[in-house]
């Protein structure tokens, strides 16, 4: 114990250290009022939509309750993704992603990525969430307060004394790294108690994991910065060396995993789905009404009992255009869906040796904001979408007015973001990479 009070005293009489703990909490600490004012943002799209929905409705009604196909031309269903207060920690793709679609029963895939205005600048730098603190700028607070623990001694004068007084060099140099290793952990809790208070965090287990993933991943960055120091170079080399293996690490092969990920799965069915359903729609004006709606019974034969009604213009034959924008660029979606997965699925399989890149993929998945968990909630707006449709169409064909239906039913829909966390699961690498790195270091020590 004298000799852990001894390092701690003498680390913390470093300014360099007070003053890089404190710049670490400072910047985790606006981090987490940028990640409050992003759910901020987000409950208040919620809130007001809620607002907004009912308002709609009753104006809307009051205008066209005679033709309720014009009525359902207008009138927007909201469907809700629930907000996920971890989502201030890691904002993910949800800065991208909307929480909120407000949907019409015309055709889905027109309306499916519709996204809120964002101005193009704060997408290209990005969101100084508490995840980028971590990933980013703990293990530049690591490389600081560990690169020089062996070479100051060396260069001191004081190393082969320490070797001759101390019965282990192994137990020397990690008691030094163990006493900075607990500096870090106590602002890193620090950092995410006030997370838990500000952000309203529920103590769950995606909260549990982010906080054990993190932990892991400092515990990483020491373990490297050990392997490092212990081939006895100058500090200089040493910090060279790190910053080096920081740039590699954090900038360049997630720059090049994504280049290489983007050339090998390139997605021209982006544009490709969007013209097959807008020529899918528009076309069918000078399409012959009766083949239109021949195809719409195809998809949905329980409606055929409405006939062809091919005289002029109809509801029937309208929606059944709107319904031909969807089917018809069906091949288009089925492989866009098909490369956006094949892309996840390889960024996941890469990142589970690249820790920076998994680690951030955790983040994401415990908080609900993964490229995957939206289009899941994707593929749930489209069921409800569909829902819509089925309770509508009927109502539409038989030209029943508006007061017919009882709108007070329809309040937005909710969708829960499942996480599917598996802690120990999810541990596994950044724990092992920790090992590999000790067992690779520890035999070198003693050659010291």
């Amino acid at each position: 114990m004298i000799k852990y009070r001894l390092f701690l005293q003498q680390c913390i009489r470093s300014k360099e250290v007070w003053i890089s703990l404190l710049l670490i909490t400072l910047l985790g600490i606006l981090s987490i009022i940028i990640g409050s004012k992003h759910l901020s943002r987000q409950q208040e799209a919620i809130t007001e939509v809620k607002m907004y929905q009912e308002q709609h409705f009753d104006r809307q009604v009051s205008l066209h309750n005679e033709d309720l196909g014009l009525l359902l031309y207008y009138l927007k269903f909201a469907h809700i993704n629930t907000l996920n207060p971890l989502a201030g920690i890691s904002i993910g793709q949800g800065d991208i992603n909307p929480t909120v679609k407000r949907i019409t029963i015309k055709t889905f895939e027109a309306q499916k990525f519709d996204t809120d205005l964002v101005n193009p600048m704060n997408l290209q730098s990005g969101n100084l969430d508490l995840s980028f603190v971590i990933i980013y700028l703990f293990p530049l607070l690591v490389i600081v307060l560990t690169f020089n623990v062996i070479s100051e001694e060396t260069e001191t004068g004081t190393w082969r004394l320490m070797s001759i007084q101390t019965k282990s060099k192994l137990g020397f140099i990690v008691s030094k790294l163990l006493i900075r290793l607990g500096l870090l952990f106590v602002a890193l809790i620090f950092l995410f108690c006030l997370a838990k208070f500000i952000l309203n965090i529920p103590i769950n287990s995606g909260f549990l994991s982010i906080l054990g993933l993190s932990m892991l991943y400092i515990i990483f960055w020491f373990t490297l910065t050990f392997f490092v120091i212990v081939f006895k170079k100058s500090s200089g080399f040493n910090a060279l060396l790190l910053l080096s293996i920081w740039l590699v690490l954090i900038v360049l092969l997630p720059a090049g995993i994504n280049a290489y990920i983007s050339s090998k799965y390139p997605v021209p069915e982006a544009l490709s789905t969007a013209i097959a359903q807008r020529d899918g729609y528009h076309t069918k004006w000078d399409t012959d009404k009766l083949a239109t709606i021949e195809k719409f019974y195809q998809h949905y034969p329980q409606f055929k009992k409405y006939g062809y009604p091919t005289d002029g213009f109809n509801w029937l034959w309208y929606y059944a255009m709107q319904q031909m924008g969807d089917d018809d660029s069906k091949t288009q979606q089925n492989a866009l869906s098909e490369k956006i997965e094949l892309r996840e699925r390889t960024s996941k399989q890469i990142a589970s040796v690249i820790p920076n890149m998994y680690i951030q993929l955790a983040f994401n998945l415990s908080a609900g904001t993964s490229m995957s968990q939206h289009i899941e909630y994707l593929n749930e707006t489209e069921a409800f979408h569909e829902r819509l449709r089925l309770f509508f169409y009927p109502k539409i064909f038989e030209e029943q007015h508006a007061d017919t239906i009882d709108w007070n039913q329809f309040t937005p829909e909710y969708y829960n973001t499942k996480a599917n966390l598996k802690p120990v699961q999810d541990m596994l690498p950044l724990l092992l990479a920790s090992v590999f790195m000790m067992l690779i270091s520890i035999p070198m020590v003693r050659r010291l």
